[in-house]
């Protein structure tokens, strides 16, 4: 499904995104790599054993990183101008290898955009759930969206 213009949105829209996604050891490895993230919770499996979650955490980043992307096809894509920010970002959860995460957005808030008038603000309350349906990460993304051509 293709992003939506800035008229498509309503507040209290929702969507759940599909696919959902199944994390890997790999994934996790070049994030905090890509990063230079040396964090031993993400690539020490003896240190990360020791500590109170007993394995591997996944990098948060990356968490973040994965919500925004699976919400993408659903809300801006061909159609973003801009993210304009991040707000609240929490991860009140762990994620680990082999855990499948999926997203679901929720329009907060509908606005024209004062200085273009070609486009218009929505924010979205992200979400991300993990296969026993805990959520793991959400935020607030604020987004310059296209109106649609005339």
């Amino acid at each position: 499904m293709p992003g939506r213009y800035f008229e498509d949105f309503a507040p209290g829209d929702s969507f759940v995104h599909t696919p959902s996604r199944t994390v890997t050891e790999t994934d996790n490895l070049l994030l905090s790599t890509l990063t230079h993230n040396p964090q031993p919770l993400h690539l020490d499996a003896e240190y990360a054993a020791a500590s109170e979650f007993g394995r591997i955490v996944v990098n948060g980043l990356f968490t973040f990183a994965l919500m925004i992307g699976l919400s993408v096809a659903d809300t801006t894509l061909g159609t973003l101008v801009a993210n304009l920010g991040y707000d609240a970002v929490k991860m009140p959860k762990p994620v680990f290898i082999g855990d499948t995460l999926r997203a679901e957005t929720v329009v907060a808030q509908t606005r024209a955009s004062g200085s273009r008038p070609g486009a218009g603000i929505v924010v979205f309350d992200h979400l991300m759930r993990n296969q026993r349906g805990e959520v793991v990460c959400t935020c607030k993304r604020t987004a310059l969206i296209h109106r649609r051509p005339a």
